[in-house]
């Protein structure tokens, strides 16, 4: 048996065990050393954690986008990031008139809905066209064919908001009753923190009974695990299958207003971090498992706020916060080394091609 073992492994394994053997190490030494050396204290700890729960609250909602899509389609709809942008973008619009109007200040409730609605709206739009003229024709395609298909739609939506709405950074008006925070003891979180953390969860727990326990829900279920099937069960696929698009898109234009409000920048090209970010967690969890998506979200926020001071600071790394991205995809790495499938795994690993 050990040699059958011994035979099996060979020097890419070998490399690999290295690596990964190497960059927990680096973890542990620089997390003890962090720790052991206390230069933070106890709420700057707190405040690098419920940073990083509503930054992952973001991620989340928009790698539930792409682990719909993946669960119904088997294709990553890598123009996701744009249908993100795009609901942001526009409503920037709505809000900086509310804003010089006063009705933002004034109604600040009803105006924060309306800009929800129009970028949900806006997003749920380009979302169903990008299904409707981009992936739909090439449905039997073999898989290469629809992925270049989602990169092209990228650039395309990209460079037509350029087009429409410029090049230039935007700034989100600032909205008045959503500034300062709430303090309890070493406990401190902002306000805009507890508006973008509540609403990510009422949306993911939404979206959870909706595919648990309704029937609309349970149709998408079965044409994940195989469309023919369905279709001869009574199931109107391409109906479930644009239904998805509109629920991905949905979610992904309130998370560009939730991230809006939180980084108060929008421009054309806003979506190719976070939308990167979004698929990360999407494998991080086990892309085509909702919740899945919603747990490599938040521990993605949370690696990326806690991590670069936590396991760097102690090596004594000059700008341990610029190095962020890369603790953000090292996780991804540790983590396709010991568990390819994802933290939650691929619920739809024997599914028909």
């Amino acid at each position: 048996m050990m040699q059958r073992f011994l035979n099996r492994i060979n020097f890419t394994d070998i490399a690999l065990g290295i690596i990964g053997a190497g960059l927990v190490g680096l973890i542990v030494i620089g997390s003890f050393k962090t720790l052991a050396e206390g230069n933070y204290t106890t709420r700057q700890w707190l405040d690098f954690v419920v940073f990083g729960i509503a930054q992952g609250s973001i991620y989340a909602l928009i790698a539930l986008g792409y682990t719909l899509v993946y669960g119904i389609l088997r294709m990553i709809n890598f123009a996701h990031s744009e249908v993100f942008m795009s609901g942001a973008f526009t409503a920037y619009f709505a809000a900086d008139a509310m804003a010089k109007s006063g009705f933002l200040r004034a109604n600040t409730f009803i105006a924060i809905l309306i800009l929800f609605a129009i970028a949900m709206a806006t997003s749920v739009l380009i979302g169903v066209l990008v299904e409707r003229i981009a992936y739909r024709p090439l449905r039997r395609a073999p898989r290469l064919v629809p992925l270049i298909t989602a990169i092209g739609a990228s650039f395309f939506l990209q460079y037509t908001f350029k087009g429409l709405y410029g090049d230039q950074f935007k700034a989100y008006p600032e909205i008045a009753a959503l500034k300062g925070s709430y303090t309890f003891g070493d406990f401190n979180i902002t306000k805009i923190q507890i508006v973008v953390i509540l609403s990510a969860a009422l949306l993911m727990l939404g979206l959870y009974l909706y595919v648990q326990y309704t029937k609309a829900g349970k149709a998408m279920r079965a044409v994940s695990e195989d469309k023919d099937v369905a279709a001869l069960m009574g199931i109107d696929v391409d109906a479930i299958i644009v239904r998805t698009f509109v629920i991905g898109a949905a979610l992904a234009g309130a998370a560009g207003i939730l991230y809006a409000i939180t980084f108060r920048q929008v421009n054309f090209f806003m979506g190719f971090v976070p939308g990167i970010k979004a698929f990360t967690a999407a494998v991080l969890g086990g892309i085509g498992n909702i919740p899945g998506a919603m747990v490599g979200g938040l521990f993605l926020g949370l690696f990326e706020s806690v991590g670069p001071i936590l396991f760097l600071d102690g090596l004594n790394v000059p700008a341990p916060y610029q190095l962020k991205d890369v603790i953000a995809f090292t996780l991804l790495v540790l983590v396709l080394l010991f568990r390819p499938s994802g933290i939650l795994g691929e619920r739809l690993a024997q599914k028909k091609a």
